[in-house]
């Protein structure tokens, strides 16, 4: 047989269809939030707590931001048809981007603003632990006043908190390394959408130094382009310079060698002798002729005048060169902090907290095998539940035995009376006359449900006995009588002479020592004692036959054996504590009146913080 959890959410069938749903209602929720209210406003107030100690430790730091235009353009002096604009596609656009972000412009801009010797640009943003006691010391100094305040100090040095941390020294390299840090953790560049404009921010606590900064990174940009080309254009102009003077002294030898064959007036026409040894045994003539000589003249001399146009572009570039990116906005140094947001952290804390304080109440309620209302017990015992006790007082969660003579328009004795009620409507073939109570443990509040039941049935005048037949705590007896009068064990003949009135009761009371000096616990001597006192007139006390006796039970704690004197009983009601009795138990309870053919007629909750609508009085 599988278990159910005793949290279960309930579950409701469909007549048409039989399927089971599972639902939560209005009532779950509000018993959810009145039971976990604790947990979720101690999970704030410290997600609170933290967020305050955020806002009061964090210096605010400054973003300013300035923006740049990559238009990459084909110079005019390059085109004939003019200046022409040129397309960049996403690849292109992010590796500008990477170029900002590179350590080359960050050691430019770094040299430039000499970041490295700046105490203010390099100190960090989040302050470090100590620093950040230290800042909380003097929030609760100013708040404390002088006199606490040396008592705080004292008390700080004491645990080591706040102290300032010995310097170190750095190298040159490492100052530039951790500069180099800072700068890049600062530094923001992104794309404005789709376009070509880029925005690059900088984050300080100087709100003068992040302008700086982040003007200078635009700047530096721009010049990183201009000097790449210009070095570009010088490396291009010494290659075609070198090469010049090469295609300069192969057309001159060209044109002298045609030269020279036109000054000899020989145009290869000779006699037949000369022609033959001239020719190579392929048949090739080896020596040039004039034309050849001057095609090969003409060819260098066109290289030549096509290299030095562009060695002359190439020098004009070097004088002028032009930049495919501009500075559109100019940062200026921002007015308001961009962080930390006290209201938005505030806001984020506070809905954290809320998220964290009911997950662990999810989680406390998933894990809780305690019965805590009388839906889990219908649920997973199969039950019912005769009614909802409230708590009587924080000190004493047993009860008091007279809390329905002392108070009897409490919201105790209401729920009692409506338990009262329950009980007597009780599905069973008779009125309940004899009505057992027992509990799981024996610090169950149990001995208090059976003498302020005893003062209802009392005073709405039916004659009652109590009969303490747990006689191994004997608290009903004990409370009632005193605990000299508890251990006495002299006990008359008959039997019920032995029941005295129960002082300022109006009841009746059997003690638990004479229940177990007569063997009472064994069902045909209880039976038989049953039948005497409902039978006969008491003269002792000048009342007739008991209209109700109510038996006080040893527990499950005492063991199981001793439960068998409930099947001589009309029906028994088990108390359980709300938030204490585990269902499991509850369930092997339930088990053993079951099996010693004892009716359980319901449990009656006790101690219930929360109570459901059935069972809430007003």
């Amino acid at each position: 047989m599988d278990r159910m959890l005793p949290h279960q959410w309930p579950a409701t069938t469909n007549k048409q269809g039989g399927i089971s749903q599972e639902f939560i209602g209005f009532a779950d929720i509000t018993g959810f939030s009145r039971r976990y209210l604790g947990t979720i406003i101690a999970c704030l107030g410290a997600a609170l707590l933290v967020a305050w100690f955020y806002n009061s430790t964090t210096d605010p730091v400054f973003t300013a931001s300035a923006q740049i235009l990559i238009e990459p353009k084909v110079p005019q002096h390059l085109q004939e048809g003019g200046e022409v604009n040129l397309s960049l596609d996403t690849a292109q656009v992010e590796s500008q981007i990477a170029v900002m972000q590179s350590e080359k412009i960050a050691a430019m801009v770094i040299e430039q603003l000499k970041l490295v010797e700046d105490p203010k640009f390099n100190r960090p943003h989040a302050p470090i632990l100590p620093e950040a006691f230290r800042k909380i010391k003097m929030v609760l100094a100013d708040a404390l006043g002088a006199q606490k305040s040396a008592r705080l100090t004292s008390l700080w040095e004491y645990f080591g908190l706040g102290m300032p941390e010995p310097p170190t020294s750095l190298t040159d390299f490492q100052k530039f390394r951790h500069t180099m840090s800072s700068f890049r953790d600062g530094l923001d560049i992104r794309r404005v959408g789709v376009s070509y404009a880029i925005d690059i921010s900088f984050t300080s606590v100087d709100p003068e130094g992040a302008s700086n900064i982040a003007n200078a990174t635009a700047d530096a940009f721009v010049h990183e382009q201009i000097e790449t080309k210009a070095d570009a254009a010088r490396e291009g102009g010494a290659w075609l310079e070198k090469r010049l003077q090469q295609l300069r002294a192969q057309m001159n030898a060209a044109m002298a060698k045609a030269q020279e064959f036109r000054s000899r007036h020989d145009y290869s026409v000779g006699n037949e002798s000369q022609n033959e040894d001239a020719n190579t045994a392929d048949g090739v003539n080896a020596v040039p002729t004039l034309e050849e000589l001057e095609v090969t003249a003409e060819t260098y001399q066109k290289m030549y005048e096509s290299f030095l146009q562009a060695y002359t572009n190439s020098v004009s570039q070097q004088s002028y060169p032009v930049a495919d990116a501009r500075v559109i906005t100019a940062a200026t140094a921002p007015l308001y902090p961009s962080a930390p947001r006290p209201k938005l952290i505030l806001a984020f804390a506070a809905i954290a907290g809320l998220i964290v304080g009911i997950g662990i109440s999810f989680v406390r309620h998933t894990l809780d095998w305690t019965v805590r209302s009388p839906r889990h017990i219908r649920e997973n015992l199969g039950i019912e539940c005769v009614g909802e006790l409230p708590l009587t007082s924080k000190r004493m969660e047993s009860g008091h035995v007279d809390e329905v003579k002392r108070h009897p328009y409490s919201r105790y004795s209401q729920c009692l009376r409506k338990a009262r009620a329950e009980i007597s409507l009780a599905e069973t073939n008779h009125q309940v006359k004899f009505l057992g109570l027992t509990a799981v443990s024996n610090g169950s509040p149990k001995s208090s449900v059976a003498s302020n039941l005893a003062t209802l049935y009392s005073m709405s005048g039916l004659k009652t006995l109590v009969i303490d037949a747990d006689v191994r705590r004997s608290v009903t007896t004990i409370r009632l009588l005193g605990r000299s009068v508890a251990y006495d064990r002299l006990c008359q003949d008959p039997i019920r002479l032995s029941i005295v009135r129960a002082p300022g009761r109006s009841f009746d009371l059997l003690r638990s020592s004479v229940v177990e000096g007569t063997d009472l616990l064994m069902p045909r001597n209880m039976e038989a004692f049953l039948s005497e006192v409902t039978a006969f007139a008491l003269a002792d006390h000048e009342l007739g036959a008991y209209d109700v006796v109510i038996v006080d039970l040893p527990t499950l704690a005492s063991g199981a054996d001793e439960l068998i004197v409930g099947s001589v009983l009309d029906g028994v009601v088990i108390v359980a504590e709300w938030g204490k009795t585990h269902s499991e138990t509850l369930r092997d309870l339930v088990r053993a009146l079951q099996a010693s053919r004892a009716h359980v007629l319901g449990v009656l909750l006790a101690n219930a913080r929360t109570m459901t609508s059935k069972h809430r009085t007003t």
